[in-house]
C-alpha cells in the first residue's frame, strides 16, 4: 500500500510539475474567483457568457503565435502585421458593399494576399536578424500601426459608413459592422440558456482552425518547421533550407493572425483603426504563456488553457473587485498580468517548459 501510494505521490508531483506553478497559481485564483462572485452579487451567467466571447475573440490571435514559436522565431510581438492585414481586408470588404457571410468571408479571402506579402517581408527582416527576433519584432508591430494611422487617412475610401463626415474622406476611428458581418460567426447556432450564451458558431471555427493548423504543424513542412526550431543544425544537416522553413512559419502565423482580428471584430461588433493594434500581441502573449508555452515549445493545448485562464482571470476579477471595493481595477490587472507573464517567460535560462 505504501509503494502504491508513493508512486501516486510521485506521479502527482510530475504532473504538478508539468502543469507549472504559475499556471497552477493563476488556475487556483481563478477557482476562487467564481467561487466568491455569487456572493458579492456577480452573475456567473453572465460572466461565463463573456469568458466564452472573450475566448472566441482572442484564440486565434493566441494561436497564430504557435508556427513563429515552433520555428525558432520566438513569440511573435509583430502581430501588429497580421492585424493590419485583416484589418484591410475588412475595410475593403466594406468599401464593396460586400455583408452577411459575404462579407465575413470576402474580408478573410481579401486578407490573404496582404497577410502573405506582409509576412514574407516580415520574414526577410527576421532572417537576418537571428536571435533578436522579438526585439525587431516589437519595432516593427509599432511602426507599421503608426503608418498605417497615416494611410487610413490618405487611403482612397468613400463608403459613407466609414469615411469622417464632415469632409468625406479618411476613415473613422471606429467602424461599426452593424448591417454588415457584425455577429455573424457568434450567432450562428448559438445556445441561449438565460443569461448564458454560448457563440457556437465562432468556437466551432475556432476548433477547425485549431485543427488545420496541427494537421499543418504534422505535415512534411511542419515537421520541417519544427526540426528548424528545435535543432537547426540537424535540420542543416539534413537538407532542409532553413530560412525557408522560418519564412513558411511567419507567413502561417500573420495570416492567421489577419483571420483572428476579422472573427474578433465579428464578435465585438466594430472594426477599430489607426493605434487600435498598437497592443494586440501583448494579451497573445501573454495567453500563450499562461498555457505553457516557452519560448520555443508550444502546443495547441497551451493555447486553449492559456485563452481560457487569462480572458477568464481579464473578466472575472475586475467584477469581483469592482463589487467588493466599489473600484476600478481592469486596467492594473491587464497589464500586470499581461507584462508579468512575458517578463516571467522572457527571463528564463532555458526553453523549457515548467
Amino acid at each position: 500500500m505504501s509503494m502504491q501510494e508513493n508512486a501516486f505521490t510521485k506521479k502527482l508531483r510530475e504532473i504538478l510539475k508539468d502543469f507549472g506553478l504559475p499556471r497552477l497559481i493563476i488556475a487556483g485564483f481563478l477557482v476562487v474567483l467564481f467561487i466568491t462572485a455569487p456572493f458579492v452579487g456577480v452573475s456567473l451567467s453572465a460572466t461565463l457568457k463573456d469568458i466564452s466571447n472573450r475566448f472566441g475573440q482572442n484564440m486565434l490571435l493566441t494561436l497564430a503565435m504557435v508556427p513563429m514559436i515552433l520555428s525558432g522565431a520566438g513569440l511573435n510581438f509583430g502581430l501588429s502585421l497580421g492585424v493590419i492585414s485583416g484589418l484591410l481586408g475588412s475595410t475593403m470588404a466594406m468599401q464593396m458593399g460586400l455583408t452577411g457571410w459575404a462579407g465575413l468571408f470576402g474580408a478573410m479571402v481579401l486578407s490573404l494576399p496582404f497577410g502573405i506579402i506582409f509576412g514574407w517581408l516580415y520574414s526577410r527582416l527576421l532572417n537576418r536578424v537571428r536571435g533578436e527576433e522579438m526585439t525587431i519584432a516589437l519595432y516593427v508591430g509599432f511602426a507599421a500601426v503608426m503608418f498605417m494611422s497615416i494611410m487610413w487617412l490618405i487611403l482612397p475610401y468613400t463608403s459613407p459608413n466609414m469615411v469622417w463626415g464632415y469632409e468625406g474622406k479618411g476613415l473613422r476611428t471606429t467602424i461599426t459592422l452593424d448591417g454588415y458581418w457584425s455577429k455573424q460567426l457568434s450567432n450562428f447556432l448559438m445556445i441561449k440558456i438565460g443569461e448564458f450564451e454560448f457563440p457556437t458558431g465562432m468556437i466551432l471555427f475556432c476548433a477547425l482552425c485549431s485543427f488545420i493548423m496541427w494537421l499543418f504543424m504534422h505535415s512534411k513542412t511542419g515537421t520541417a518547421i519544427i526540426a528548424v526550431g528545435s535543432n537547426p543544425d540537424y535540420a542543416r544537416s539534413s537538407g532542409i533550407n532553413i530560412n525557408r522553413m522560418r519564412t513558411i512559419s511567419i507567413i502561417v502565423s500573420t495570416v492567421t493572425g489577419a483571420i483572428g482580428i476579422l472573427i474578433y471584430q465579428q464578435s465585438y461588433g466594430f472594426i477599430q483603426l489607426y493605434q487600435a493594434p498598437l497592443y494586440m500581441a501583448f494579451p497573445a502573449v501573454a495567453a500563450v504563456l499562461i498555457g505553457g508555452a516557452s519560448i520555443n515549445k508550444v502546443t495547441i493545448t497551451n493555447v486553449i488553457v492559456g485563452t481560457i485562464l487569462f480572458q477568464g482571470i481579464l473578466t472575472l476579477t475586475p467584477s469581483v473587485i469592482n463589487s467588493v471595493l466599489q473600484t476600478d481595477m481592469s486596467e492594473v490587472i491587464r497589464i500586470v498580468l499581461s507584462n508579468g507573464m512575458i517578463l516571467y517567460a522572457l527571463t528564463r535560462k532555458t526553453g523549457e517548459t515548467r
